[in-house]
Parts: C-alpha cells; structure tokens; sequence
C-alpha cells in the first residue's frame, strides 16, 4: 500500500515511521528540504511528562502519553529517562500544593531530598515533587534519528508545498501540516509559544524542573555541555514572528528565581511558533475518503505523536475508530 504523508513535522515523521513499520510504501512531502527552524516541532520542549501534563491536560493526554517515552527510545535511543522535578518558591507553596492536588504517580521531596536530585538548587527549595517515571529527550536530536531511519528503510522525501486534497488522487493521504492546515481546517487555532536556548557553564541539571509560578510557569529542560531550553509561554494568538518583551522578561526572571546564576547565561537562541490547537486542546484524527487529516498536538507533540501515529495505523490497517476520531467527521 502506498501512503502519502503531507508534512515532515513531529506528527508526520512519527506516522511514516509506524506505517513503514506496518508494511506501507510511504511518501513524506514537505515545503521545507529537511528538519529545522520552520517547524514548530523544532521549538518543542520534550518533555515526555504525562502525569506532570495532568496539571492542565485532559485525561486522554495523561494516558497515552504514557506510550511516549518506549516508543522514543525504540525509535531513536534518544531518551533520558531521569523523571521529572516541580518545584516552588516559598511564597508560591500554594501552587505547589495545586499541582499535587492535579495530578498524581509523583513522591513529595524535602528541601535535602531536592538537593540530592539536583545538587545546585540546593538550599533554594523546602519542597517539591518528583515525578520519577518521566522522561526527556532533544528533539532535535530525536528528529534527525527518526528521519534517518525512515530514510534508510526505504521512505522516500519529497520538498514541495502540496496540497494535500491532490495527492488523494493517487492514493491515501495523511495531512499532517500542523498549523499550515488550518486554510481547510476551520476549528483549528494557533497558540503562540516562545522559548530560550541559553549556555550557563555554572549550572548543571540532570532532569528537567519545573518552577511554579502564578502568572508563568517556567519549566528548564537540560541539553547537555551547559544548554538549557526554558520555556514556554502559551499566548492565544497565532502570531509567531517575534517573541514580546513581557515573556521575555518574565521567563528570565523565572530562570534567575530558580538559580541566580542563569543571570549570567549567553542566550544562543529565541524561538517563537504557534502550536496547532482545536477548542478543548485534544488532537484530532479525520477521515473524509482518502484523505486522513491528523492534527491538533497543541504543547503535547512529543507526548502525543506516537499514540496518534498508532491510531492513523490502526485505522488504515485494521479498520478501527480511533479515539482521536472528531464525532463529527466524515
């Protein structure tokens, strides 16, 4: 069977890998030759945390993305497996005892137990929680792996801006444009998100950490060599040229709250995109003939990409209603 897949995201590479895995001829067609800056994916924080994700998310986020984490590591060996740390300023103790009411499958740490795991906060903290069955992984990372090992099984990559409806006429499409389809996806909206890349030599991290905050909560996710990724802001606007002076102010704030010392980090790079979202922040899987449109990852690409690739699968392969399936498509 051959399958055509329109968008060389997260969402895209992840269902060309399970289908290629089930046997189809696949087809990956992208307006942009290879993985970089243009896709909101390459922005992406990735955190492999469903249970931390439970704080905001719906309950189907939390459950499938307990797939992720497996599924990353078999498909690139890209994962690091260090669990999750969510901490709080002593004045915001009350956000932090929010967040263990919202969510679960985590240990309350004492401020020496806080140390332990990360030795340079040490004596920044009283509490926190640590969610130890999650994981993380650089997308970047992870992405160049993927598309290599579609690559070297066969996957054939094309660069054009297509449309996805004329590719139906040769056979099955999966629309997997992300934001780029909402020019036939109507209900689809985009939630701008900004992030920081910084190198600070003087700080070292094993997992990411969460910094609970009223106004915005900051999360710090490890590279390796000194980089860190800090992010995100979640603005509903689908405007992704320029990061605002508010967020960039108030996510190095945060990252100065957590250490002092990232008062001192170079910022390498500023990432700006508008993630791809429906009204209540759950994916969608839509079929109308041969046409599978497979969209709506919202802050969850990493998290929820394998899970929607296996339901595209199941769908194609053994006839079966996803539960990401929209009620009201055709």
């Amino acid at each position: 069977m051959q399958i055509s897949i329109i968008g060389g995201g997260v969402a895209g590479l992840c269902v060309a890998r399970v289908l290629r895995d089930r046997g189809a001829d696949v087809l990956v067609v992208d307006r942009h030759d290879g993985i970089g800056p243009h896709a909101c994916s390459w922005w992406a924080g990735g955190m492999l945390a469903p249970f931390c994700e439970g704080e905001s998310a719906e309950e189907p986020v939390v459950r499938l993305g307990q797939e992720a984490a497996d599924w990353w590591q078999v498909k690139t060996d890209a994962v690091n497996r260090c669990g999750t740390l969510v901490v709080s300023p002593a004045r915001d103790k009350a956000e932090l005892s929010r967040f263990g009411r919202r969510t679960s499958h985590f240990e309350t740490v004492s401020g020496a137990e806080v140390e332990a795991l990360e030795p340079d906060l040490a004596g920044r903290f009283n509490t926190g929680l640590f969610f130890k069955d999650e994981a993380h992984l650089s997308p970047r990372l992870a992405l160049g792996r993927l598309r290599d090992g579609l690559v070297a099984d066969g996957v054939t990559f094309k660069t054009e801006d297509a449309d996805p409806k004329l590719y139906t006429r040769e056979g099955l499409t999966v629309d997997c444009r992300g934001f780029a389809a909402r020019d036939t996806i109507n209900d689809l909206r985009g939630v701008k998100g900004e992030i920081l890349i910084l190198s600070c030599k003087d700080v070292v991290l094993n997992r990411p950490v969460r910094l609970l905050h009223p106004r915005i909560p900051l999360y710090v996710v490890p590279r390796g060599d000194g980089i860190f990724m800090l992010g995100a802001t979640m603005i509903e606007s689908s405007q992704k040229t320029h990061v605002t002076a508010r967020s960039l102010l108030e996510l190095l704030s945060a990252a100065y709250a957590l250490n002092p010392a990232f008062g001192e980090a170079e910022v390498l790079e500023i990432g700006v995109d508008a993630r791809p979202a429906f009204p209540d922040n759950l994916p969608r899987i839509r079929r109308d003939g041969n046409l599978i449109c497979a969209n709506g990852l919202f802050r969850h690409g990493f998290l929820l990409a394998p899970a929607m690739a296996r339901m595209v699968a199941e769908m194609i392969f053994d006839n079966t209603k996803p539960e990401m399936m929209d009620e009201t498509s055709a």
